[in-house]
């Protein structure tokens, strides 16, 4: 099937800005005759034609947002919606929000759904899965259409658009350095796949920390778990057979897991092993001991998504820059690191 050309195909293969494609093709007085000329032959020759949808986001906005997030259950991602709704409301927009069920096809069709002029604009946040297949071709359709898209804590560099994420390495990096600080020499990290852009960067922050403070990188000190899934089993047998002293992990679930089944192994939180975990949720207010997390700020991660995407829809520039916001990261310390 041909690929449909857009203003940006048209705009790179001359080398002119966008903005005056736009504008040649509304045969404006801005624009000279040769150029114009050759703008509107160009687009003749392969049968440019305006896109319908974005027209009409442009110039008849519905007022709604879409914000698709991989799952509801995890805390980060309901205060995330709850600073998108915080921002957009008192801007007059609405917020439709839909789940990926970390599924790729369910990615895809919400973003299908919503692209139909239902929508002026997506918030986003990548299923594991769509990482995992690396496919983002549903969301370069969306942004080829002239709908603006915004990435936030999940992305990926393959899509050019606005992004907002969290230092997430940073955060990573200063936890280790933290429990390195407090004494622990045997720290160990529970993780997922690579795949997953914020355990990787995760990941990456715990062993820059170990380097940078002469401690040796053990990978027997490392667990990677599939995405999400407890595997009790797993931790289990880790614990067994590795001797720590503190453990990093990656989000919030584990890191209450990792506590329970060290507990029930007789060990003292945090006297004999210290635990921090990412999110700082209910889970890890409420947590017995309560539990250190590297706090992701995930309302003013929405907010800042939420006005990088109402700033573009209401933007009247055709050029096309992006930025991306990084949202710093904050340990709150609680009784699991305290001795």
């Amino acid at each position: 099937m041909k690929r449909k050309i857009t203003l940006k195909h048209i705009a790179r293969e001359l080398e002119v800005s966008i903005s005056t494609v736009s504008k040649a093709l509304k045969n404006s007085e801005e624009i000279s005759r040769d150029t114009k000329e050759k703008i509107q032959a160009f687009a003749k020759l392969y049968n440019y034609k305006p896109n319908n949808i974005a027209i009409s986001l442009k110039n008849k906005r519905t007022k709604n947002i879409g914000v698709i997030i991989p799952e509801i259950v995890h805390h980060f991602f309901t205060t995330v919606i709850r600073g998108v709704e915080k921002f957009a409301n008192a801007k007059g927009y609405n917020v439709i929000v839909c789940l990926s069920d970390e599924s790729f096809d369910k990615e895809v069709i919400n973003m299908e759904m919503l692209a139909n002029g239902s929508i002026d604009g997506f918030i986003m946040s990548l299923s594991s899965e769509t990482q995992l297949k690396n496919d983002f071709s549903h969301l370069k359709e969306v942004t080829d259409q002239g709908i603006p898209l915004v990435l936030f804590d999940r992305v990926t560099d393959a899509v050019p658009c606005d992004k907002v994420i969290l230092n997430d390495k940073v955060g990573a990096y200063n936890a280790t350095k933290k429990l390195i600080d407090d004494g622990r020499k045997k720290i160990a990290l529970i993780t997922t796949d690579p795949y997953l852009s914020v355990s990787n960067e995760r990941t990456e922050g715990y062993y820059t920390a170990l380097r940078d403070h002469a401690i040796l990188v053990d990978d027997a000190l490392v667990l990677k778990l599939p995405f999400m899934e407890i595997d009790e089993t797993a931790i289990d047998a880790f614990f067994e057979k590795q001797e720590v002293d503190a453990v990093v992990c990656v989000n919030e679930i584990f890191a209450i897991h990792s506590m329970r089944i060290l507990q029930k192994k007789g060990y003292c939180i945090p006297n004999d092993i210290a635990v921090i975990g990412f999110t700082d949720g209910m889970l890890s207010k409420y947590a017995t001991p309560r539990l250190t997390a590297v706090a992701q700020h995930g309302e003013k991660m929405g907010e800042v998504a939420a006005r990088l995407l109402i700033e573009k829809v209401e933007s009247e520039d055709e050029e096309e820059t992006y930025t991306t916001e990084i949202i710093n990261t904050e340990i709150i310390e609680r009784e699991s690191t305290r001795n």
